[in-house]
């Protein structure tokens, strides 16, 4: 933009953030890092968003909450949680937040739960249990499965039944054609397409539970 230090910090100042121009410099050459209220004070000052300035898509909690210019006491504030224990969920990247505290993150940071279970890295976790529930007794991992989600029960309930139902029909398929002695490759087939049931396992659970991934499931208002 052909600004020199000083004038980037005096753009700054106007933001209402002021700061020393050797600042500017040392941010410019990675030996020292903005705080949040400098961060969103830059990227006004350089009319850019401030994922540009950060250099990378937003993958973890805090990341997101700095693209969307929020610094830790307002979120905190917006979602009903206290600031100390939001920042530890940021620090340990574990979310423990009610029902409620849940909802407004979501909607507060443009994610939706599936999009915060993958930032809080319990996806493999959440296809564990998922694998466990389809092949047994899926009624025991409805209460763990809801927990990682932050899904009511009822509706976790209503798609790993459907989901175990599915599962057991491949089995069933499979006896009933080996119990026939039907060819090989009728039996390859059913084996294949139980293998890519497998594979889908998490994208099928949010597909039942009615997310895509990419929007909040809370109508709003709601």
């Amino acid at each position: 933009m052909g600004l020199t230090s000083e004038q980037v910090a005096q753009s700054m100042a106007a933001c209402g953030v002021p700061v020393h121009p050797q600042f500017v410099v040392a941010w410019e050459h990675g030996s020292h890092v903005p705080t949040d209220e400098q961060l969103f004070a830059l990227a006004a000052a350089l009319w850019c968003d401030t994922t540009t300035l950060m250099g990378i898509r937003p993958r973890t909690l805090a990341e997101h909450r700095l693209a969307r210019q929020l610094t830790v006491e307002r979120l905190a504030y917006r979602i009903g949680m206290d600031p100390f224990e939001y920042r530890a969920a940021e620090d340990a990247r574990q979310w423990h937040g009610d029902a409620r505290q849940t909802r407004a993150l979501v909607e507060a940071l443009g994610l939706s739960l599936r999009g915060l279970v993958g930032i809080m890295g319990r996806v493999e976790e959440l296809e564990e249990c998922l694998r466990a529930a389809v092949a047994g007794r899926w009624k025991t991992y409805v209460e763990p499965v809801a927990e990682i989600v932050v899904v009511d029960e009822t509706s976790v309930g209503d798609a790993l039944r459907a989901m175990n139902a599915e599962f057991s029909g491949f089995s069933e398929r499979y006896m009933g054609h080996l119990v026939a002695r039907n060819n090989d490759a009728r039996l390859k087939e059913i084996a294949a397409e139980r293998a890519a049931f497998l594979r889908r396992l998490v994208d099928h659970f949010w597909e039942l539970i009615g997310e895509a991934g990419d929007a909040s499931p809370f109508p709003a208002g709601g």
